[in-house]
């Protein structure tokens, strides 16, 4: 299904790339962060982790066909919805459709993203 897997913040969008790319590829290939504000009236859902059949979703690994009927069906039904981070528990991530969402969204900016090269530091 076609969707925009966004987080609310920059760090956890951060780690979202790197949990699936590296940080190696943050480091070495261009990025952009894209910052945009959802205008009222925006019809987000908020799901809470109890509304989440199996506690397990919240854990790293492969997402399973479960999850994956879920996201579809929230999406189905809302169109646009926050979740719990797996990558940072205590972060929402905004998954939405684009297409019900056109409307609804204003870019406030876009920019190079530069790695902090802490993160994927040189080898001894």
């Amino acid at each position: 299904m076609r969707a925009v897997y966004a987080s609310i913040d920059p760090a956890p969008a951060i780690l979202e790339v790197a949990v699936h790319k590296g940080f190696g590829i943050l480091d070495t290939v261009p990025h952009m962060l894209t910052s945009f504000t959802i205008i009222a009236p925006s019809p987000i859902h908020l799901v809470n982790t109890a509304d989440i059949p199996n506690a397990n979703w919240l854990a790293p690994g492969i997402p399973s066909a479960g999850q994956q009927q879920f996201g579809d069906a929230l999406l189905a039904r809302h169109g646009c919805f926050l979740i719990p981070s797996v990558v940072s528990r205590h972060s929402w991530n905004l998954v939405f459709d684009p297409n019900q969402m056109s409307g609804h969204l204003e870019k406030r900016f876009q920019e190079n993203f530069a790695l902090d090269t802490r993160l994927y530091p040189a080898r001894a």
